[in-house]
């Protein structure tokens, strides 16, 4: 489904950025976006001061590293950053000393559940330090003097993030937002940002035929959200129709849904249906997740008084797989099929959106079927049962459902939706809006 020449390019992009390391800051995020805006220049890369209030958060400082390892009592190198990023837990103070194997312990993770695998550790908030490695590595570390460095530091320095809005004939505006802030994950980090080129690319491309207008967001999750909406909040709360968080869509296991606060909006929708269709696809493993269950940037869209249409979509969802935040999060996790189908599935919920009409009856109360020679003249048990889901459509046309919204709270399928449409039309009962529209018939 609409294959482009970018679709096989998106394992590239990604083998590119993996060995980077990103963090909520710093030159791995800048590292990242330039090589975005390489591939849409039309991207806008804005920056923010480190420690500016953004509602109830600060922006943070700017987190910089050199390199890290510890020195065995033998001598031996390990945990060394050069060789993996995750060995280093995410914004280490600097230190550089000698210390005995247990008052180093204190300062070592891994993961025993998954004795094999580097686990990706952070401690953004706090003055802390950290080294990160395998179960068996730890459990086989000997007694003696160890020599640990890390060379980082943290100072006034900026946040940057990056948006692009593509304008369509309408200014009603559809969010698609991702993070670039995980070092060397391959699902959790690349994929998400690596199929919005793809999608935002294919976008510009047919840019002419949009009905509505797009907004790309990448952001440093959490803080980079919080930071967005600090700036636009407004904007989107009067302009945004539906929106998508993107994240961990390159794997081929599954597809994913996680719904709004309330999982009742137009995105909500709009996925929902997608599943349907994959379903019909023969496509397995389609999972719904509640926003109990969220964490990724739908927690700040979503929040109480932001209220932004917003759900999440994967492939598999973020913590539902178990290379989840380890070093098996490698590039053999996504693949060209994994990321193409996450592409296809946000192709699908575009055009669903774009394609969408919604039905709005053009009178106040229950209209008067009689008269317009569309209920039976002699009303006799049992005579109304053959208008009922005409009465049904009518209730749910409130110009804020879709064609597919009505059909499913109506129990009907969309092509008698569809016909009954057309005949109420022709009575002139209702309008078929081409946006959601929320203005009383007089």
């Amino acid at each position: 489904m609409l294959q482009t020449e970018d679709n096989d390019l998106m394992h590239e992009w990604a083998e590119t950025l993996f060995p980077i390391c990103r963090s909520l800051t710093g030159a791995g995020v800048r590292e990242t976006l330039n090589f975005i805006k390489k591939h849409i220049p039309e991207l806008n890369i804005h920056e923010i001061a480190s420690h500016e209030a953004v509602f109830d958060w600060q922006v943070p400082s700017e987190w910089q590293i050199n390199g890290a390892y510890i020195l065995m009592p033998n001598g031996e190198k390990i945990c060394d950053f050069k060789q993996n990023n995750l060995h280093v837990m995410g914004y280490s103070e600097p230190v550089s000393k000698k210390l005995s194997l247990e008052e180093l312990k204190p300062h070592l993770y891994t993961q025993p559940e998954q004795p094999t695998w580097i686990p990706y550790v952070t401690s953004y908030y706090s003055s802390n330090w950290g080294f990160c490695l395998t179960q068996h590595q730890f459990e086989s570390l000997p007694e003696g003097e160890y020599t640990v460095h890390i060379d980082s530091k943290k100072f006034a320095g900026k946040l940057n993030y990056a948006d692009l809005l593509i304008e369509g004939k309408s200014k009603k505006e559809i969010l698609f937002s991702s993070y670039v802030c995980h070092p060397s994950l391959a699902n959790n980090e690349l994929s998400g940002p690596v199929v919005l080129i793809a999608l935002t690319k294919w976008l510009l491309a047919n840019k002419a035929n949009l009905k509505y207008s797009y907004r790309i967001v990448l952001v440093p999750e959490t803080i980079g959200s919080i930071c967005y909406l600090s700036k636009h909040l407004s904007h989107l709360q009067q302009n945004l129709i539906a929106g998508f968080q993107v994240s961990c869509i390159g794997d081929d296991r599954a597809y994913s849904y996680v719904a709004s606060r309330y999982g009742n909006n137009l995105a909500d929708k709009v996925v929902k249906n997608v599943l349907v269709d994959l379903a019909n696809e023969g496509k397995e493993n389609l999972k719904t997740f509640s926003f109990l269950e969220r964490g990724s940037d739908e927690r700040q869209y979503c929040a109480p008084f932001i209220d932004l249409p917003v759900c999440g979509v994967c492939r598999t969802k973020y913590g539902e797989y178990p290379e989840y935040h380890t070093s098996a999060d490698d590039l053999s996790l996504i693949s060209k099929a994994g990321l193409n189908g996450g592409l296809n599935f946000l192709q699908k919920c575009l055009i669903k959106l774009e394609q969408a009409s919604f039905p709005r009856i053009n009178c106040l109360g229950e209209p008067q079927l009689g008269k317009r020679g569309l209920y039976p003249n002699v009303s006799q048990k049992g005579q109304a049962n053959s208008v009922y889901d005409m009465m049904n459509v009518i209730a749910y046309a409130d110009g804020i459902n879709r064609i597919e919204d009505i059909a499913e709270y109506a129990g009907i399928d969309t092509k008698t939706v569809l016909a009954i449409c057309e005949k109420l039309q022709h009575s002139e009962l209702i309008s078929i809006l081409s946006e959601p529209g929320e203005v009383q018939p007089t």
